[in-house]
């Protein structure tokens, strides 16, 4: 899957998510989509999903904690 593509997808389901669920279906969404986006920053990422420029330290949190989940047993293609 191509990053524009990720990207849509993400602020889709950001615009679906209950107003009081916007975080952690942003932190959803980065766990999900963390491995198909090692390679861009969090700069790039917030630009690609239309986010404040202060949201790409939750990007860089959730991709290295998508890393520890994985190790646990997540599977992030269920997500």
């Amino acid at each position: 899957m191509n990053e524009q593509k990720i990207f849509d997808n993400i602020k889709h389901a950001l615009g679906e998510a209950p107003r009081n669920q916007f975080t952690t279906e942003m932190h959803l969404q980065m766990i999900k989509y963390a491995d198909n986006l090692k390679s861009i920053t969090a700069k790039e990422f917030c630009e690609g999903v239309g986010l404040k420029p202060s949201f790409g330290t939750e990007f860089s949190k959730m991709r290295n904690l998508t890393q520890r989940l994985k190790a646990a047993g997540l599977n992030t293609n269920q997500l």
